[in-house]
């Protein structure tokens, strides 16, 4: 009975990614196929990905910035959608394009005994001086979209060497995706 139950955990570990991810790219292929009504199996995702390319083309033009200036003034003139589109912006913002946030992977050094929590920071000071000397550090919470932000002393934080992307899955992953950098935040000797 152990066995069986072993073998069915492991058939369920490799399994269950690989149908996830499946159900996820299929869902996403026909629910554009469904919207753009193609007729053509998969054609609703290329579509997609020409009109998105085309329109970050446009975007990095002056008429294409003009544009979605006037847009974005439309967006900040109704308060829910305000709040929801800054908060998508600002989002997406952080990952990709110019202004990306999370580009400053960190190791914060919790306690006198090595204890340390990896994050990206996001502001290295504040205007209050009842912060001075304080930089800000959001924390990414494992298997979750969420995380915290803390504010710490500037001493108790390691800069990394790690590309943002790949050290956001590490943490995202709780540490079991492969990162090149990690032992850059375990190993005392390249720190």
């Amino acid at each position: 009975m152990r066995t069986l139950t072993r073998s069915f955990a492991q058939g369920l570990l490799v399994l269950a990614p690989v149908a996830i991810t499946i159900w996820v790219v299929v869902f996403t292929v026909t629910t554009l196929d469904d919207w753009l009504d193609t007729g053509i199996p998969g054609l609703g995702i290329v579509i997609a990905a020409i009109g998105i390319t085309i329109i970050g083309y446009l975007t990095g033009n002056v008429v294409g910035n003009k544009l979605l200036e006037w847009l974005e003034a439309g967006m900040q003139r109704v308060p829910l959608i305000r709040i929801l589109y800054n908060a998508l912006r600002d989002l997406f913002g952080a990952f990709v394009g110019g202004k990306r946030k999370f580009d400053k992977p960190v190791a914060v050094e919790m306690n006198q005994h090595g204890l340390k929590v990896l994050g990206f920071l996001t502001a290295e000071h504040f205007d209050d001086p009842q912060l001075e000397g304080h930089v800000s550090v959001y924390l990414p919470e494992s298997y979750n979209f969420a995380g915290n932000l803390v504010v710490v002393p500037k001493e108790r934080v390691r800069p990394l060497d790690a590309d943002g992307a790949e050290f956001m899955a590490f943490i995202v992953s709780g540490g079991v995706t492969a990162m090149n950098a990690t032992k850059t935040a375990i190993d005392p000797a390249r720190s």
